[in-house]
């Protein structure tokens, strides 16, 4: 009999689920939580808030707080790395479409094929 699914294994399995406290995510990164805050001032990030006013972080916004801890351990002031992760972020976009629209163009249309 196959297992049937539930909110809770769905949301385990949900990249964007606030599963992670301020705290446990900032263990989880090897830093502050007033890192994690300075991600939220420059809008790097914004955690969900528990119905108790607490930052929940998901996978995916850890993932990219690792990003912004790798280019400031190496230095780079932390608005400069949100600002080079968001750019990064939009290069990835653009190329993405980029590709897209080239599939897209080089595909012969109905009137073509005939």
């Amino acid at each position: 009999m196959p297992a049937e699914s539930s909110p809770v294994v769905d949301s385990l399995d949900d990249d964007d689920y606030p599963a992670y406290t301020m705290g446990r995510a900032a263990a989880i990164l090897g830093t502050t939580p007033a890192f994690l805050r300075a991600l939220g001032d420059a809008r790097l990030i914004t955690p969900l808030r528990s119905e108790g006013g607490h930052r929940r972080y998901s996978r995916y916004q850890l993932r990219i707080a690792a990003r912004a801890r790798e280019l400031v351990d190496q230095g780079t002031p932390v608005e400069a790395a949100c600002r080079i992760i968001i750019l990064e972020d939009q290069l990835e976009d653009a190329l993405r479409l980029n590709e897209e629209m080239r599939r897209r163009s080089s595909k012969p249309t109905a009137d073509e094929s005939s």
